[in-house]
């Protein structure tokens, strides 16, 4: 049996190690690079350092089979995937050097008719500088690569499913490099594959989550409005998605995650002039985070009026969104910090049912937090608060839907 591993993985994150594991499953060998040792050695045990249904057991199959190895370097193979992280620096400028650093990685190891791809969400025009990069250094492999952009489009908590049955929208440097890619998916995924260029693939991707990012804007500067008119927002969204071509999303206290928070900036980074109402919805959706930092914050010193002492405080929930323990650009984590930025001596309780601990913040059980508290702040709907039966003397505010 050939051992050679036939796919490099570049990143066992969110995406990486679940794409390994998918890719290993179909019996075709993967060898998966992070810069993590920890990572690298939790991997070949058999386990993982991240939380995602079935992951656990997909990985833990694959290594015992033999089929998925990590390292810290990459080795020679014949397809290389790209996804590591594309993080931001200074003012909301996307940093494509994580992108740079993993294909210059493999730049040495790369031969003719390989096939290179990018997952990492990426400005456009990345898949090309990759590529002039890659031949630069490699000019005698020009135009006998394989090379395309193809983003994830999978919801954290559904990884496993999606990553097989969700459509995916594949570009590339030129048609040879996207039916190459659209080749390569086809042994793994269910779903429909969209050929295009990298460029619209890599807008794509970001147009997708821009899209999100206006809509969920939209709903949050409604609730904003319904605080000050005295309206149930929750209520109001309900009736008015009765319409038959009305479908408004749910508010909540911020947007977070890597994806919807993150991808608008890639766009108006690149054309500020151009994204006017992109730009404005990351702005509502920031403000809603500081706005409800603000309500705590309000909604002690009232107590503190009333009773003639300081209230005990419960932050219910740090994920970016319900039943996951995906804290990545989350606003409940960003609220969390606030309000124990402007603490004067009062008890707070944080609490996550999803994590065990956290290097930042003390957590406490959701019961205990929620029996001692005099203020209960619902951050994320997570499951286990919608079971909770409180008493009727605590002060509640509801962000994210708990009570709707």
């Amino acid at each position: 049996m050939d051992n050679k591993p036939s796919v490099v993985m570049v990143g066992l994150g969110y995406i990486g190690l679940p794409t390994a594991a998918l890719i290993a499953k179909h019996e075709v060998y993967v060898h998966g690079v992070d810069i993590n040792p920890e990572v690298v050695e939790t991997i070949n045990e058999g386990k993982i350092h991240i939380v995602e249904p079935e992951l656990d057991i997909t990985v833990a199959n694959a290594v015992k089979k033999g089929y998925l190895r990590a390292s810290t370097t990459a080795v020679e193979s014949n397809t290389y995937l790209i996804v590591v992280p594309t993080p931001f620096k200074g003012k909301n400028e996307p940093d494509i050097s994580f992108v740079e650093s993993a294909t210059k990685a493999i730049i040495p190891l790369l031969k003719e008719n390989d096939l290179y791809i990018i997952e990492s969400t990426s400005p456009i025009g990345t898949t090309e500088k990759m590529m002039h990069l890659i031949y630069s250094e490699r000019p005698e492999l020009e135009n006998k690569l394989y090379i395309a952009y193809c983003p994830e489009r999978v919801l954290p908590g559904n990884v496993m499913y999606e990553l097989v049955h969700n459509d995916r929208v594949i570009g590339g440097v030129n048609d040879e490099s996207t039916d190459k890619a659209v080749a390569f998916y086809r042994q793994f995924i269910k779903g429909d594959l969209h050929k295009t260029n990298a460029r619209t693939a890599e807008m794509c991707k970001l147009v997708e989550n821009s899209s999100r990012d206006v809509q969920i804007a939209f709903a949050n500067e409604l609730s904003l409005i319904c605080d000050k008119a005295d309206i149930n927002v929750w209520e109001l969204i309900v009736l008015a998605n009765k319409h038959p071509r009305v479908n408004i999303l749910q508010p909540g206290c911020g947007v977070g995650g890597h994806c919807i928070a993150v991808d608008p900036y890639f766009i108006v980074a690149d054309y500020p002039m151009e994204s006017k109402i992109i730009g404005k919805a990351r702005e509502i959706n920031n403000y809603k985070s500081f706005w409800c930092a603000e309500k705590v914050q309000t909604a002690k010193l009232e107590f503190e009026l009333k009773h003639g002492r300081k209230p005990s405080i419960a932050l219910m929930g740090l994920a970016f969104k319900p039943d996951i323990d995906d804290l990545r650009e989350s606003p409940a984590k960003y609220i969390a910090q606030k309000v124990l930025q402007n603490a004067n001596n009062e008890e707070y309780f944080i609490v996550e049912p999803n994590i065990d601990t956290h290097k930042v913040f003390k957590l406490t059980n959701y019961k205990e937090a929620s029996e001692k508290a005099d203020i209960i702040v619902y951050l994320v709907a997570h499951k286990e608060f919608k079971t909770l039966e409180l008493n009727k003397n605590k002060v509640v505010l509801d962000f994210c839907g708990i009570n709707k």
